[in-house]
Protein backbone atom coordinates (compact mmCIF):
# COMPACT_ATOMS: atom_id res chain seq x y z
CA UNK A 1 0.00 0.00 0.00
CA UNK A 2 1.11 3.28 -0.80
CA UNK A 3 2.15 5.73 1.63
CA UNK A 4 0.02 9.25 1.67
CA UNK A 5 1.13 12.33 0.47
CA UNK A 6 2.04 14.91 2.85
CA UNK A 7 0.59 18.43 1.88
CA UNK A 8 1.48 21.25 3.74
CA UNK A 9 -1.13 24.04 3.62
CA UNK A 10 -0.07 27.86 4.43
CA UNK A 11 -2.18 30.17 5.68
CA UNK A 12 -0.87 34.00 7.09
CA UNK A 13 -4.39 34.43 9.13
CA UNK A 14 -4.87 34.19 13.12
CA UNK A 15 -8.53 34.50 12.95
CA UNK A 16 -11.36 32.60 10.54
CA UNK A 17 -12.21 34.46 8.12
CA UNK A 18 -14.52 32.61 4.60
CA UNK A 19 -11.50 31.26 3.59
CA UNK A 20 -10.18 29.90 6.55
CA UNK A 21 -13.49 28.00 7.44
CA UNK A 22 -13.28 26.59 3.51
CA UNK A 23 -9.58 25.40 3.99
CA UNK A 24 -10.65 23.93 7.32
CA UNK A 25 -13.32 21.64 5.98
CA UNK A 26 -11.38 20.68 3.43
CA UNK A 27 -8.44 19.62 5.64
CA UNK A 28 -11.27 18.15 7.75
CA UNK A 29 -12.72 15.95 4.65
CA UNK A 30 -9.54 15.18 2.89
CA UNK A 31 -8.88 11.13 1.71
CA UNK A 32 -6.80 10.82 5.03
CA UNK A 33 -5.59 7.26 3.05
CA UNK A 34 -4.02 9.21 0.15
CA UNK A 35 -3.08 12.31 1.39
CA UNK A 36 -1.74 13.51 5.09
CA UNK A 37 -2.57 17.67 5.40
CA UNK A 38 -0.63 19.72 7.60
CA UNK A 39 -0.94 23.53 8.46
CA UNK A 40 1.45 26.09 8.74
CA UNK A 41 0.38 29.37 10.50
CA UNK A 42 0.23 31.88 13.21
CA UNK A 43 -0.74 30.94 16.70
CA UNK A 44 -4.80 31.81 16.55
CA UNK A 45 -8.27 30.99 15.89
CA UNK A 46 -7.27 29.29 13.09
CA UNK A 47 -4.17 27.27 14.40
CA UNK A 48 -6.14 26.34 17.27
CA UNK A 49 -9.52 24.83 15.09
CA UNK A 50 -6.94 22.91 12.99
CA UNK A 51 -5.68 21.31 16.09
CA UNK A 52 -9.10 20.74 17.08
CA UNK A 53 -9.51 18.51 13.74
CA UNK A 54 -5.97 16.55 14.56
CA UNK A 55 -3.98 18.24 11.82
CA UNK A 56 -0.45 18.75 12.02
CA UNK A 57 -0.26 22.52 12.91
CA UNK A 58 3.20 24.51 12.89
CA UNK A 59 3.52 27.95 13.94
CA UNK A 60 5.04 30.43 11.47
CA UNK A 61 3.68 34.19 11.72
CA UNK A 62 4.39 35.14 8.21
CA UNK A 63 5.31 38.76 8.56
CA UNK A 64 3.58 41.49 6.39
CA UNK A 65 5.17 42.22 3.05
CA UNK A 66 5.78 45.80 4.19
CA UNK A 67 8.53 47.98 2.84
CA UNK A 68 11.01 48.47 5.85
CA UNK A 69 14.78 48.43 6.96
CA UNK A 70 14.11 45.06 8.19
CA UNK A 71 11.78 43.61 5.56
CA UNK A 72 14.48 41.60 3.57
CA UNK A 73 15.62 39.96 6.65
CA UNK A 74 11.67 38.96 7.43
CA UNK A 75 11.33 37.12 4.33
CA UNK A 76 14.11 35.68 4.06
CA UNK A 77 13.68 34.25 7.71
CA UNK A 78 10.10 33.44 6.83
CA UNK A 79 10.79 31.82 3.66
CA UNK A 80 13.30 29.55 5.04
CA UNK A 81 11.50 28.94 7.80
CA UNK A 82 8.74 27.22 5.94
CA UNK A 83 11.34 25.20 3.21
CA UNK A 84 12.74 23.69 6.44
CA UNK A 85 9.45 22.56 7.79
CA UNK A 86 8.33 21.47 4.26
CA UNK A 87 11.78 19.24 4.34
CA UNK A 88 11.05 18.22 7.83
CA UNK A 89 7.51 16.92 7.02
CA UNK A 90 8.97 15.77 3.22
CA UNK A 91 6.08 17.52 2.29
CA UNK A 92 5.08 16.78 -1.64
CA UNK A 93 3.28 20.05 -2.27
CA UNK A 94 2.94 23.32 -0.80
CA UNK A 95 -0.49 24.94 -0.83
CA UNK A 96 -0.88 28.36 -0.05
CA UNK A 97 -4.58 29.33 0.76
CA UNK A 98 -4.26 33.58 1.50
CA UNK A 99 -1.98 35.93 -0.69
CA UNK A 100 0.83 36.53 1.93
CA UNK A 101 1.01 33.21 2.47
CA UNK A 102 1.60 32.88 -1.07
CA UNK A 103 4.64 35.09 -1.45
CA UNK A 104 6.57 32.62 1.64
CA UNK A 105 5.34 29.57 0.01
CA UNK A 106 6.12 30.04 -3.64
CA UNK A 107 9.61 30.88 -2.86
CA UNK A 108 9.96 27.81 -0.54
CA UNK A 109 8.72 25.77 -2.85
CA UNK A 110 11.16 26.98 -5.19
CA UNK A 111 13.86 25.77 -2.09
CA UNK A 112 12.67 22.62 -1.91
CA UNK A 113 11.64 22.19 -5.47
CA UNK A 114 7.90 20.66 -4.27
CA UNK A 115 5.20 21.53 -6.25
CA UNK A 116 2.94 25.10 -5.13
CA UNK A 117 -0.23 24.97 -5.56
CA UNK A 118 -1.94 28.53 -4.92
CA UNK A 119 -5.72 28.50 -3.70
CA UNK A 120 -6.19 31.80 -4.80
CA UNK A 121 -9.65 32.99 -2.65
CA UNK A 122 -9.45 36.42 -3.27
CA UNK A 123 -9.42 38.75 -5.63
CA UNK A 124 -6.59 40.42 -6.40
CA UNK A 125 -6.74 43.70 -3.80
CA UNK A 126 -10.02 44.83 -5.26
CA UNK A 127 -12.60 43.61 -8.07
CA UNK A 128 -13.64 47.83 -7.66
CA UNK A 129 -10.34 48.99 -7.88
CA UNK A 130 -8.77 47.31 -11.62
CA UNK A 131 -6.25 49.60 -11.53
CA UNK A 132 -2.94 48.35 -9.73
CA UNK A 133 -0.25 49.44 -9.07
CA UNK A 134 3.14 47.85 -10.95
CA UNK A 135 4.11 46.40 -8.41
CA UNK A 136 1.22 44.02 -7.74
CA UNK A 137 1.02 43.25 -11.34
CA UNK A 138 4.70 41.89 -11.00
CA UNK A 139 3.86 40.29 -8.18
CA UNK A 140 0.68 38.60 -9.60
CA UNK A 141 2.55 37.63 -12.88
CA UNK A 142 5.84 36.53 -10.72
CA UNK A 143 2.76 33.77 -8.29
CA UNK A 144 1.25 32.88 -11.64
CA UNK A 145 4.31 31.68 -12.99
CA UNK A 146 5.60 30.14 -10.57
CA UNK A 147 2.53 28.16 -9.74
CA UNK A 148 2.71 24.54 -10.48
CA UNK A 149 -1.27 25.30 -11.05
CA UNK A 150 -3.63 27.62 -9.55
CA UNK A 151 -7.38 26.95 -7.99
CA UNK A 152 -9.77 29.39 -7.39
CA UNK A 153 -13.17 29.65 -6.01
CA UNK A 154 -14.67 30.37 -8.61
CA UNK A 155 -14.82 31.97 -12.10
CA UNK A 156 -15.15 36.04 -10.74
CA UNK A 157 -11.96 35.10 -9.13
CA UNK A 158 -9.86 33.41 -11.91
CA UNK A 159 -11.41 36.91 -14.10
CA UNK A 160 -8.08 38.37 -12.07
CA UNK A 161 -5.16 35.99 -13.29
CA UNK A 162 -2.95 37.09 -16.34
CA UNK A 163 -4.13 33.36 -17.80
CA UNK A 164 -6.08 30.52 -17.11
CA UNK A 165 -4.07 28.12 -18.96
CA UNK A 166 -3.18 26.63 -15.30
CA UNK A 167 -6.05 27.74 -13.64
CA UNK A 168 -8.61 25.13 -11.88
CA UNK A 169 -12.24 26.50 -10.90
CA UNK A 170 -13.53 24.84 -7.73
CA UNK A 171 -16.37 26.41 -6.38
CA UNK A 172 -16.10 26.16 -1.97
CA UNK A 173 -18.67 23.89 -0.42
CA UNK A 174 -20.46 23.78 2.66
CA UNK A 175 -21.21 20.13 5.09
CA UNK A 176 -25.25 20.24 4.24
CA UNK A 177 -25.61 18.19 7.02
CA UNK A 178 -25.12 20.95 9.32
CA UNK A 179 -27.45 23.25 7.16
CA UNK A 180 -30.89 21.99 8.18
CA UNK A 181 -33.92 23.72 6.68
CA UNK A 182 -36.15 22.05 9.03
CA UNK A 183 -34.52 24.19 12.03
CA UNK A 184 -36.62 26.34 14.38
CA UNK A 185 -35.45 29.55 14.20
CA UNK A 186 -38.45 30.64 16.78
CA UNK A 187 -35.61 30.64 19.69
CA UNK A 188 -33.50 32.76 17.85
CA UNK A 189 -36.32 35.24 17.53
CA UNK A 190 -36.95 35.20 21.11
CA UNK A 191 -33.81 35.60 22.17
CA UNK A 192 -33.46 38.91 20.00
CA UNK A 193 -37.24 39.64 20.68
CA UNK A 194 -38.15 39.88 17.42
CA UNK A 195 -41.84 38.87 17.02
CA UNK A 196 -42.49 35.13 15.42
CA UNK A 197 -45.53 37.02 13.12
CA UNK A 198 -43.27 39.86 11.39
CA UNK A 199 -41.23 39.29 7.88
CA UNK A 200 -37.67 39.18 9.26
CA UNK A 201 -34.74 39.42 6.52
CA UNK A 202 -30.87 39.27 7.31
CA UNK A 203 -28.05 39.44 6.43
CA UNK A 204 -24.58 37.55 7.28
CA UNK A 205 -20.57 39.16 7.24
CA UNK A 206 -17.89 40.99 9.25
CA UNK A 207 -18.86 44.07 9.43
CA UNK A 208 -16.74 45.54 6.91
CA UNK A 209 -17.90 48.50 4.69
CA UNK A 210 -17.32 46.40 1.91
CA UNK A 211 -19.63 44.05 3.21
CA UNK A 212 -23.15 46.12 2.77
CA UNK A 213 -24.05 46.91 6.21
CA UNK A 214 -24.71 49.94 5.48
CA UNK A 215 -27.23 49.33 2.27
CA UNK A 216 -28.71 46.62 4.02
CA UNK A 217 -29.75 49.63 6.53
CA UNK A 218 -30.97 51.41 3.48
CA UNK A 219 -32.76 48.43 1.64
CA UNK A 220 -34.79 48.12 5.18
CA UNK A 221 -36.05 51.52 5.11
CA UNK A 222 -36.80 51.24 1.97
CA UNK A 223 -39.13 48.56 2.86
CA UNK A 224 -40.67 49.57 5.67
CA UNK A 225 -42.87 51.89 3.65
CA UNK A 226 -44.41 48.82 1.99
CA UNK A 227 -44.03 46.32 5.09
CA UNK A 228 -44.13 48.72 8.26
CA UNK A 229 -44.20 45.24 10.72
CA UNK A 230 -40.38 44.09 8.76
CA UNK A 231 -37.79 43.23 11.02
CA UNK A 232 -34.28 42.59 10.23
CA UNK A 233 -31.03 41.03 11.79
CA UNK A 234 -27.18 41.77 11.04
CA UNK A 235 -25.23 39.04 12.12
CA UNK A 236 -21.30 39.61 12.10
CA UNK A 237 -18.84 41.29 14.29
CA UNK A 238 -14.88 41.59 13.55
CA UNK A 239 -12.83 38.58 14.16
CA UNK A 240 -9.61 39.88 13.34
CA UNK A 241 -9.89 42.60 15.51
CA UNK A 242 -9.66 45.63 13.21
CA UNK A 243 -10.09 48.93 15.01
CA UNK A 244 -12.68 51.09 13.19
CA UNK A 245 -16.21 52.71 13.89
CA UNK A 246 -18.19 51.20 11.58
CA UNK A 247 -20.43 49.55 13.66
CA UNK A 248 -20.75 52.82 15.54
CA UNK A 249 -21.57 54.53 11.97
CA UNK A 250 -24.24 51.56 11.45
CA UNK A 251 -26.13 52.31 14.61
CA UNK A 252 -25.93 56.04 14.15
CA UNK A 253 -27.40 55.08 10.53
CA UNK A 254 -30.12 53.26 12.20
CA UNK A 255 -31.21 55.50 13.84
CA UNK A 256 -31.34 58.56 11.23
CA UNK A 257 -33.30 56.02 8.77
CA UNK A 258 -36.34 55.32 11.90
CA UNK A 259 -35.56 51.85 11.75
CA UNK A 260 -33.78 51.63 14.48
CA UNK A 261 -35.76 49.47 16.95
CA UNK A 262 -36.39 47.04 13.63
CA UNK A 263 -32.94 45.91 13.84
CA UNK A 264 -30.75 43.88 15.69
CA UNK A 265 -27.15 43.07 15.58
CA UNK A 266 -25.62 40.16 17.18
CA UNK A 267 -22.28 40.82 16.64
CA UNK A 268 -20.20 37.70 16.36
CA UNK A 269 -21.65 34.72 16.25
CA UNK A 270 -20.15 30.87 16.29
CA UNK A 271 -22.74 29.33 14.05
CA UNK A 272 -25.57 31.19 11.62
CA UNK A 273 -27.48 28.51 11.33
CA UNK A 274 -30.18 29.36 14.24
CA UNK A 275 -30.07 33.00 12.58
CA UNK A 276 -30.91 31.69 9.38
CA UNK A 277 -33.33 29.58 10.12
CA UNK A 278 -35.33 32.34 11.87
CA UNK A 279 -34.65 34.64 8.49
CA UNK A 280 -37.74 35.21 5.53
CA UNK A 281 -35.43 36.43 3.19
CA UNK A 282 -31.74 36.17 3.11
CA UNK A 283 -29.62 39.66 1.85
CA UNK A 284 -26.50 39.82 0.61
CA UNK A 285 -25.86 43.68 -0.23
CA UNK A 286 -22.19 43.88 -0.58
CA UNK A 287 -19.24 44.69 -3.09
CA UNK A 288 -18.50 41.87 -5.29
CA UNK A 289 -17.64 38.26 -3.57
CA UNK A 290 -14.65 36.47 -4.67
CA UNK A 291 -17.17 33.37 -3.44
CA UNK A 292 -19.82 34.23 -0.78
CA UNK A 293 -20.16 30.84 1.05
CA UNK A 294 -22.81 32.27 3.28
CA UNK A 295 -24.98 32.57 -0.01
CA UNK A 296 -24.74 28.61 0.13
CA UNK A 297 -25.66 28.44 3.69
CA UNK A 298 -28.92 30.86 3.32
CA UNK A 299 -30.11 28.66 0.46
CA UNK A 300 -29.00 25.17 2.22
CA UNK A 301 -31.84 26.43 4.76
CA UNK A 302 -34.42 27.14 1.67
CA UNK A 303 -34.37 31.06 2.29
CA UNK A 304 -34.56 32.77 -0.62
CA UNK A 305 -31.55 34.76 -1.50
CA UNK A 306 -31.64 38.37 -2.59
CA UNK A 307 -28.42 39.56 -3.89
CA UNK A 308 -26.40 41.96 -6.31
CA UNK A 309 -25.37 40.76 -9.70
CA UNK A 310 -21.67 40.89 -9.17
CA UNK A 311 -18.85 38.93 -8.10
CA UNK A 312 -19.28 35.48 -8.03
CA UNK A 313 -23.01 35.56 -6.93
CA UNK A 314 -24.03 34.71 -10.38
CA UNK A 315 -22.53 31.61 -9.84
CA UNK A 316 -24.26 30.56 -6.67
CA UNK A 317 -27.88 32.14 -7.32
CA UNK A 318 -30.12 31.17 -10.19
CA UNK A 319 -31.60 34.08 -10.79
CA UNK A 320 -35.24 33.75 -10.91
CA UNK A 321 -35.30 30.59 -9.54
CA UNK A 322 -33.59 30.23 -6.22
CA UNK A 323 -33.71 33.73 -5.51
CA UNK A 324 -33.39 37.50 -7.42
CA UNK A 325 -29.94 38.83 -8.71
CA UNK A 326 -30.54 42.79 -8.31
CA UNK A 327 -28.75 45.23 -10.83
CA UNK A 328 -25.36 46.00 -8.63
CA UNK A 329 -26.42 49.21 -6.52
CA UNK A 330 -29.26 49.18 -6.93
CA UNK A 331 -31.12 49.66 -3.87
CA UNK A 332 -34.45 50.52 -4.61
CA UNK A 333 -35.31 47.28 -6.77
CA UNK A 334 -33.24 44.86 -4.06
CA UNK A 335 -36.46 46.28 -1.64
CA UNK A 336 -38.76 45.66 -4.28
CA UNK A 337 -37.44 42.52 -4.92
CA UNK A 338 -37.99 41.51 -1.42
CA UNK A 339 -41.40 43.01 -0.69
CA UNK A 340 -42.56 40.97 -3.64
CA UNK A 341 -41.14 37.49 -2.00
CA UNK A 342 -42.93 38.56 1.12
CA UNK A 343 -46.12 38.87 -0.27
CA UNK A 344 -45.90 35.95 -2.36
CA UNK A 345 -45.02 33.35 0.12
CA UNK A 346 -45.54 30.61 -2.24
CA UNK A 347 -43.19 31.76 -4.88
CA UNK A 348 -40.85 32.67 -1.62
CA UNK A 349 -40.84 28.53 -0.77
CA UNK A 350 -40.73 27.43 -3.98
CA UNK A 351 -37.38 29.47 -4.17
CA UNK A 352 -36.22 27.98 -0.82
CA UNK A 353 -36.59 24.69 -1.96
CA UNK A 354 -34.84 24.72 -5.24
CA UNK A 355 -31.56 26.65 -3.09
CA UNK A 356 -31.87 24.00 -0.85
CA UNK A 357 -31.73 21.52 -3.82
CA UNK A 358 -29.19 23.93 -6.03
CA UNK A 359 -26.70 23.73 -2.48
CA UNK A 360 -27.33 19.69 -2.53
CA UNK A 361 -26.32 18.85 -5.87
CA UNK A 362 -23.67 21.95 -6.50
CA UNK A 363 -22.32 23.01 -3.23
CA UNK A 364 -21.80 20.01 -1.38
CA UNK A 365 -17.95 19.15 0.71
CA UNK A 366 -17.66 16.41 -0.58
CA UNK A 367 -17.83 17.50 -4.29
CA UNK A 368 -15.42 20.34 -3.73
CA UNK A 369 -12.38 17.72 -2.16
CA UNK A 370 -13.34 15.56 -4.87
CA UNK A 371 -12.69 18.08 -7.35
CA UNK A 372 -9.92 19.26 -5.20
CA UNK A 373 -8.24 15.53 -5.15
CA UNK A 374 -8.06 15.01 -9.13
CA UNK A 375 -6.14 18.23 -9.05
CA UNK A 376 -4.02 16.70 -6.19
CA UNK A 377 -3.43 13.58 -8.00
CA UNK A 378 -2.36 15.16 -11.71
CA UNK A 379 -0.30 18.02 -10.08
CA UNK A 380 1.49 15.32 -7.42
CA UNK A 381 3.35 12.21 -9.37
Amino acid sequence: MVDPSTLLFADHATGLGGAEHSLLMLLKHLNRQKYTPHLICPPGALSEAAQALNIPTHHHPFPALRRSPRALLDWQCGIRQLSHIAKQIQATAIISNTIRSSFYASLAARLTQCPFIWYMRDFWLSEMQPRYLITDRIFKYLLYTIATCVITNSRATANHLPSKSKTSVIHNGIELSHFSPMLDGHDFRKTYHIPDNVPLIGTVGRLRPWKGQDRFLQVVAQIKKDLPTIHSVIVGGNPFGTTDTYYLSLQELSKRLGIRDQVVFTGQLKDPQFALAAMDIFVHPGDPEPFGLVNVEAMAMANPVVAFAHGALPEIVVAGETGYLISPGDKVAMAAAIVELWQNPERRLMMGQAGRNRAEAQFSVQRTVHELEIVLDRMIK
